[in-house]
């Protein structure tokens, strides 16, 4: 039992923190700057096609919509954790993205997104049947 209390603990330390259940993640509002509609802008190596688009929203309370579109449309809720110094997104499938901001542009998922003015319809149709607790100003 103690080996796996300190493996526990280790893991904690070295940044690799899994999260086991959503409910218990302590959503953290969204810092200045990051409230808003972001968009892969061409082709990203982590997505699956060279057309396919990622999309992220965030509120200001801290709720998001990962929402990424190619032949069909994935979109899916989560919420900003803290952790540390760094500012992470947690979507209700337990898939943890690191989220880092300078200026227009994120760092997110392996990806790089753009500040745009609203999602494109595909995520605005996801959002209206997956609505966030949380909504956009």
């Amino acid at each position: 039992m103690k080996k796996v209390a300190i493996s526990g603990a280790l893991l904690l330390l070295a940044g690799c923190a899994q999260v086991e259940n959503y409910q218990d993640v302590v959503k953290h509002p969204a810092p200045a700057g990051l409230v808003g509609y972001w968009q892969s802008a061409g082709p990203q190596s982590k997505l699956v096609s060279p057309e396919a688009i990622a999309s992220l929203i965030v509120t200001a309370e801290g709720d998001t919509l990962d929402c990424r579109q190619w032949q069909r449309v994935i979109a899916v809720p989560g919420k900003l954790m803290l952790r540390g110094d760094s500012l992470d997104n947690v979507t209700r499938e337990l898939d943890i993205y690191g989220i880092e901001r300078e200026g227009n542009e994120l760092e997110y998922a392996g990806m790089t997104l753009k500040r745009v003015d609203r999602p494109t319809a595909e995520c605005a149709d996801a959002l209206t049947k997956k609505p966030l607790p949380s909504v956009l100003p």
